[in-house]
């Protein structure tokens, strides 16, 4: 396999203070933030190695030395200008009391469509301009609970007001506090719409080639994630949006069942398939992060499905995970092409073969195949036709809750005019398509053809989907390759698990997909992911955990030497 290139109550069932004994992890005098995780952070910060606010000055270094310099990979949108002072609460606050949770102290970065707020307003954009100065009425509820937890929301400097928009709003209404760049308006602009763009933050690139596609919509949080711009970076997904950018990235993401976590407060496409989820260097830490941004929000009527109470994903965390489990391989998933239409390849193939082998090493049954019974279906669908209903109805009802909108955009109409009233900052050439916001713009409402649509969706992922695979070969989960193979559990609003699976070797014909991007390219990372039925993170994450830990893929490679941030802690201790 190395060949292959919640309430406080239950943030203090994760971590209370005093309670690190068992955390395994060396007394390091400065972790290297390139690979460093959340408890490795933890231990040296509660040993006074350092403190929150030096990590805070470490990371935000890190981001101006190949944010828009060096490589631009623009991958972070704006910084809280409040971060050093909350860490420095926060490190007082660990003095006196202890700390809260695993993440008190510990830096976050948010995908720019989770709404944040403060006192002296913020950003929360889409990556729009049209949104540029918009103040949001509420916290999103899975940043109430980061909040809650003792997070650090961070971010990239704040943008400067555009000279064609700066008439319409005071400077100080644009401080921004932890957003990364994303596929604008979440990849829901244009149907050919070149991932990783946004009017706000430019063409974001991932870490691995000079060209390398960062994939959408989550792109920055993957990029960010895949550097040590920070350790904890939050993503959402319609279809693939945690998934993909995970896999490009060469990172773990977790895209959690409708309803695990909350929606309020995200810039929304579709109710039925959103989800928010933590997008991180390991299976550890991304479950740290579940475990206290899941739960139940009154302002998300979706979240009173989950069950109760939720786990600690933590005690998933298990290297033996496979022995005894049934995994099936859902072959007529996997589509002929990637999501930028090109074949597969045989490389991608042959890496899934040695990954099946593996984790038949680690003492699965691989059941091969287990495919979908409607596979076949959902290839010949359209599932934009529900999105598209979604997308205008929720969108407006968004805007419409804005406290106040310096562009004067409320509705998806006036979005599309903004955009050609302003097309140098929001269609420049090759960027310059946004045939989906007209579509959507044109639907008319949740009519029967909807409901039609959106029951067959269910069914099509769920009843003859998923479950139906999993029911019929009695099944633990299933495995895929990460790229093209999101869909049906996007359909039933299912969970997935993704882990690093390998790497493009270095003789791979690069094939350019922007002006600036290209798709694979030597080097570029796939993922494995791991799917199951509504609310089976726990099983997923064992899964996934036993796969890293005993397959070591990530460590394999590292990023392009110009893009990995030379600041470390010893940097700017003292400073």
């Amino acid at each position: 396999m190395r060949n292959i290139g919640a309430t406080l109550s239950t943030y203090h069932q994760i971590s209370c203070p005093g309670h690190d004994t068992d955390l395994g992890v060396t007394n390091m005098e400065f972790p290297d933030l390139y690979e460093a995780g959340v408890k490795e952070l933890q231990h040296t910060l509660d040993n006074n190695t350092f403190t929150s606010v030096d990590l805070v000055k470490a990371y935000i270094a890190r981001i101006e030395e190949v944010n828009t310099k060096g490589p631009e990979l623009r991958a972070v949108l704006e910084i809280n200008q409040n971060a050093l002072q909350v860490a420095a609460s926060l490190d007082e606050e660990r003095r006196k009391s202890g700390k809260r949770s695993l993440l008190h102290g510990i830096p976050v970065l948010l995908k720019d469509n989770i709404s944040t707020i403060n006192s002296e307003g913020l950003n929360t954009t889409a990556g729009s301009y049209a949104l540029l100065g918009s103040v949001v009425p509420r916290d999103a509820g899975i940043v109430k609970r980061l909040r809650d937890a003792g997070a650090i929301i961070l971010g990239g400097r704040s943008v400067s007001c555009p000279p064609a928009l700066c008439k319409n709003f005071q400077t100080s209404q644009i401080l921004g506090i932890g957003k990364t760049n994303m596929s604008e308006w979440a990849h829901f602009r244009a149907k050919d719409m070149i991932c990783g763009w946004s009017g706000r933050g430019g063409q974001c690139k991932m870490g691995y080639h000079p060209r390398g596609d960062p994939c959408g919509s989550s792109s920055g949080s993957g990029v960010a994630a895949s550097i040590g711009l920070t350790t904890v970076t939050i993503g959402t997904e319609t279809d693939g949006s945690i998934s993909h950018p995970s896999a490009n990235n060469n990172i773990v993401g977790i895209k959690p069942t409708v309803g695990l976590t909350s929606r309020a407060g995200v810039i929304p496409i579709a109710a039925a398939q959103d989800t928010v989820g933590p997008m991180c260097r390991s299976v550890e830490d991304a479950a740290i992060v579940l475990s206290i941004i899941a739960g139940e929000d009154p302002n998300d009527k979706r979240t009173i499905s989950q069950p109760k109470p939720l786990p600690n994903y933590l005690t998933a965390l298990d290297s033996n995970a496979f022995k005894g489990k049934r995994i099936g391989v859902a072959r007529t998933s996997i589509p002929e092409k990637t999501h930028h239409g090109h074949p597969v390849g045989s490389f991608v193939t042959k890496a899934l073969e040695e990954a099946l082998k593996f984790i038949e090493s680690l003492g699965a049954t691989i059941v091969d195949p287990a495919n979908l019974p409607s596979a076949e279906d959902i290839k010949g669908w359209d599932e934009n036709l529900v999105l598209k209903v979604d997308f205008k109805i929720e969108l407006n009802e968004y805007l419409a809750a804005l406290k106040s909108v310096p562009t004067g955009v409320r509705t998806l109409t006036e979005l599309i005019k903004f955009n050609n009233e302003h097309k140098e900052l929001e269609m420049p050439e090759s960027y310059d398509q946004q045939d989906l916001l007209i579509e959507c713009d044109a639907t008319s409402g949740r009519d029967e053809a909807y409901g039609k649509a959106l029951a067959r969706n269910l069914e099509a992922g769920a009843t003859r989907g998923i479950d139906a695979a999993l029911k019929e070969h009695n099944l633990d989960a299933l495995v895929l390759p990460a790229d093209g193979t999101s869909t049906p559990a996007a359909l039933a609003g299912y969970p997935i698990v993704t882990v690093p699976l390998g790497f493009f070797p270095e003789d791979t014909p690069m094939i350019d997909i922007g002006p600036v991007t290209s798709y694979p390219t030597p080097g570029t990372p796939i993922g494995l992911s791991f799917y199951g039925t509504a609310f089976s993170e726990y099983e997923l994450i064992g899964f996934a955990y036993a796969f890293e830990q005993k397959s070591k893929v990530r460590t394999l490679r590292k990023v392009y030497a110009d893009a990995i941030p030379k600041t470390q802690l010893k940097d700017v201790m003292d400073v």
